[in-house]
């Protein structure tokens, strides 16, 4: 049986395949989606989820907006990296697509009242929606089997230099989602940055031929571009799609069981993800970090997900 999802994003160009992912595995029902301020802001993310759904093909996975802001800090989306829009390079379509009058939390209140089996929440952004909802429907956590987020890192960030940028943006929401109690997988950038946009990649996504694929290789194009000039690294990580593939098949991410902290205060720190891989703070475990992943087999799945739609 496929895993119902609900899939909590901020595209983002590496959320846009997080998408595809979803909706093109058989293993995957994607049941709605829902959007944050993060990568870009809320009305760009939005927009960006109802095209690349549009584009794809993909129908009935209602869309919802949610938290134009973090939970306590001011939004400072990721320009540099994604574009004014959040989603540069290609020129962006305009969506048959409707968002969904519901709000994010409302939307994943009633997909998990309707599912009739626990859901998945597969998070690719700040976790300021997720939080928002653990806050406001506490009766309801028990209907959440998983939170995977992508999100943080066992080493350096990317944002700054311990913090990655989905951490940073709305570190109180990570804390809040990892003192809920619920199982909770962290994807961080010491895995996502094994999966690289390559021209060998490229080239394979391109020869799929469909117009998903098209689109996909404009929006690629872009983001390693931006990569090299924000961080010296020629080949874009495709980080979010990772926080999918542990979902679809969990032998092609290989995690530890640990202790898992958010820091919330530091000058320099804020946003960190504390691991503690060797137990040295003797607290208990509380989360699942992953610490390695198939390549071949993450752009595999990605291409026959990205090969199943339109």
């Amino acid at each position: 049986m496929p895993t119902p999802v609900i899939l909590d994003c901020d595209p983002g160009h590496d959320d846009v395949f997080a998408i595809w992912l979803a909706a093109g595995d058989p293993e995957i029902d994607l049941r709605a989606i829902t959007t944050v301020g993060g990568n870009g802001k809320l009305a760009h993310t939005t927009y960006n989820a109802r095209v690349v759904t549009d584009l794809a093909g993909i129908a009935g996975v209602p869309i919802s907006a949610g938290a134009d802001s973090p939970m306590v800090r001011l939004l400072a989306p990721a320009e540099w990296i994604h574009g004014d829009n959040a989603l540069g390079g290609p020129e962006l379509p305009q969506p048959a697509v409707a968002a969904d009058p519901r709000t994010a939390v409302e939307l994943i209140r009633d997909t998990l009242d309707e599912a009739g089996q626990p859901v998945t929440i597969v998070a690719t952004g700040p976790l300021t929606n997720i939080g928002m909802f653990a806050r406001i429907h506490p009766d309801r956590l028990p209907l959440i089997k998983e939170i995977v987020w992508m999100g943080g890192s066992t080493g350096r960030g990317n944002v700054t230099p311990y913090a990655e940028f989905n951490a940073w943006t709305d570190p109180e929401a990570a804390a809040m989602v990892l003192g809920t109690g619920l199982p909770f997988t962290m994807i961080g950038l010491n895995v996502t940055h094994q999966v690289l946009v390559t021209p060998g990649v490229m080239s394979r996504l391109g020869a799929i031929g469909n117009r998903t694929a098209a689109f996909g290789v404009e929006l690629l194009n872009y983001f390693n571009s931006t990569y090299e000039t924000d961080q010296g690294m020629p080949q874009a990580p495709l980080h979010d799609p990772v926080a999918v593939a542990l979902v679809a098949r969990p032998g092609l991410v290989s995690t530890v069981r640990t202790r898992l902290d958010i820091e919330l205060r530091g000058t320099e720190t804020a946003g960190a993800t504390s691991v503690d891989l060797l137990g040295k703070l003797k607290r208990p475990p509380n989360a699942s970090v992953a610490t390695g992943v198939d390549i071949e087999g993450f752009w595999g799945l990605v291409e026959d997900a990205i090969r199943a739609l339109a």
